[in-house]
């Protein structure tokens, strides 16, 4: 090794530690924000399986429900998420939450044809709280706006995945492999739902 390049050493060492704090700082608020936002959808049952039951009904229901649904949720349920932040209380929300998988579940396994309007409306109800619920839980450390960003994607993911289940409806079997599924999903918001509404809750 030569002699400028020892020289170089302790500059080096100095820029990669001075560089560290501001790195863990970075993951702490951002990337450790985002990184909460993406999983935390996924690590509810009762978020999870209405988010995808949103697509699937979406689907059934067509054009422009398929992709109006879907979007309609994630910008509404980011609105909750502030009220979440800012600890606005919303009456017996994960009453709500639980309901919402049984209803939309429901209306899957039903496939309920409602007017649009009433549909979008259902759903943005419903959004309000599953929002309010990520919002209330972001992690002290985290950016909220990284948060933010992290579960409405992760929700639109999981809408993505239910409007690829629902296609299968385009099948007879695969109808009744949705309506199926639909109906799993409102037992499961049943059951969430009696828990939500027991001693514990």
């Amino acid at each position: 090794m030569s002699l400028r390049s020892l020289r170089t050493l302790p500059l080096a060492a100095a820029a990669i530690l001075l560089a560290q704090p501001a790195l863990a700082h970075e993951q702490a608020d951002v990337g450790g924000g985002l990184a909460a936002g993406l999983l935390h959808p996924l690590t509810g049952a009762d978020h999870l399986i209405a988010m995808v039951a949103v697509g699937i009904w979406g689907a059934q229901l067509g054009a422009p429900a398929i992709w109006v649904l879907p979007i309609t949720f994630p910008l509404v349920m980011a609105f909750g998420g502030v009220l979440g932040i800012l600890h606005v209380p919303l009456p017996m929300p994960e009453v709500v939450i639980a309901l919402s998988a049984l209803v939309l579940g429901g209306a899957v396994a039903l496939r309920l044809k409602l007017p649009f309007a009433a549909a979008a409306a259902i759903v943005a109800v419903f959004a309000i709280f599953h929002g309010h619920a990520h919002g209330a839980e972001l992690p002290r450390s985290a950016n909220p706006l990284a948060y933010g960003i992290g579960f409405v994607v992760a929700t639109g993911l999981l809408h993505l995945c239910g409007i690829v289940i629902g296609t299968l409806t385009r099948w007879p079997a695969g109808e009744r492999i949705v309506q199926g599924l639909g109906a799993i999903i409102a037992l499961l918001g049943g059951y969430f739902l009696l828990h939500s509404l027991g001693p514990s809750a």
